[in-house]
């Protein structure tokens, strides 16, 4: 459907009026809970048609995971971004382009590596630590059986790549530094890890973030070198691209999103965060989208395009 289409559908639904912002330029997208429904990892026609169009209108679309980029880039692909279109990854660790051209990268010292798989026993055994290479070797565990009790989705899906190493110390004796360590289990057990983490020797050297699924009783803590956060590296891109905040948009509906919301001039969380998410955006005064199995994000895009469409046509740009 061409821009002009969207934009005067879209003038005359009541739940999206055109209002008067700052022109958006860049919207920073999670994917998952926000570009992904609940159940499945099929993006919707109308999620991938709004993102398109987005781009078509002019506006840089940048996605931000946990995800690494093996893992990410399969659910992107058919959208049909162009492919010089950023992909910040590993919660900010990693950006490249989707045709795979490194922008920037930050790695954990592998001696902190090392020193974290002995403190991260005591939290279930379930410690992951990603390399930046593809294949197998790309994710190295120490137990599988642990692993898979908890996170068993995942460890299917990702078996290719997964790699067992008794004692977990060894997958650092070629001197290889990874982007990330992970580690999950329940909200409270992560709690309580990061917790530690914070009253430890480590907390100088590492950066964390948690995903929180709340309804799954699952946390996912990610430790990541210090200062790596996905807002950092979306304000790499803006000052790359001389944006202010107020011509960004971020998406987003957990914790590890936080950074980056922050950033931007215009933060948008997804109905189906957690409450205490949801009721510090209130707070803040950010906006709610609708939930991501209501194509929450198309939504909020339509709502740019039609905004922006109307300030164009105002001001005698567009017929």
């Amino acid at each position: 459907m061409p821009l002009r289409a969207v934009a005067c559908k879209l003038e005359g639904m009541v739940d999206f009026p055109a209002r008067s912002v700052s022109p958006v330029k860049l919207i920073a997208i999670d994917i998952d809970g926000t570009l992904l429904p609940s159940i499945g990892t099929i993006m919707s026609e109308r999620n991938r048609q709004a993102l398109r169009q987005a781009e078509s209108a002019g506006l840089e679309i940048v996605i931000a995971t946990g995800r690494r980029q093996a893992y990410a880039l399969p659910l992107l692909k058919p959208i049909g971004l162009k492919p010089e279109t950023f992909l910040i990854s590993s919660n900010g660790t990693v950006t490249r382009t989707f045709a795979g051209d490194r922008i920037a990268r930050a790695l954990l010292p592998v001696e902190t590596a090392r020193e974290l798989c002995g403190a991260l026993r005591q939290f279930g055994g379930t410690t992951v630590f990603t390399f930046d290479h593809d294949g197998p070797g790309e994710l190295v565990i120490e137990s599988m059986e642990q692993l898979h009790a908890r996170i068993a989705l995942w460890v299917d899906a990702n078996r290719p790549f997964l790699r067992e190493i008794r004692p977990l110390e060894r997958a650092f004796d070629t001197g290889e530094s990874p982007v990330q360590g992970m580690v999950c289990g329940t909200v409270e057990e992560m709690n309580v890890a990061e917790a530690w983490l914070e009253q430890s020797p480590f907390a100088g050297k590492i950066e964390m973030h948690q995903t929180q699924y709340p309804a799954r009783n699952l946390s996912i803590l990610d430790i990541l070198p210090p200062g790596c956060s996905k807002g950092v590296a979306l304000d790499r891109i803006a000052r790359q691209r001389g944006l202010r905040r107020d011509e960004m948009m971020a998406i987003g509906d957990n914790y590890n999103d936080l950074e980056m919301l922050k950033l931007a001039g215009h933060p948008v969380v997804m109905g189906n965060a957690a409450a205490e998410l949801l009721a510090s955006a209130r707070e803040w005064g950010w906006q709610i989208a609708p939930t991501n199995d209501e194509d929450g994000v198309a939504q909020v895009i339509e709502d740019v395009l039609c905004a922006q469409y109307a300030v164009g046509r105002n001001a005698g740009v567009v017929e």
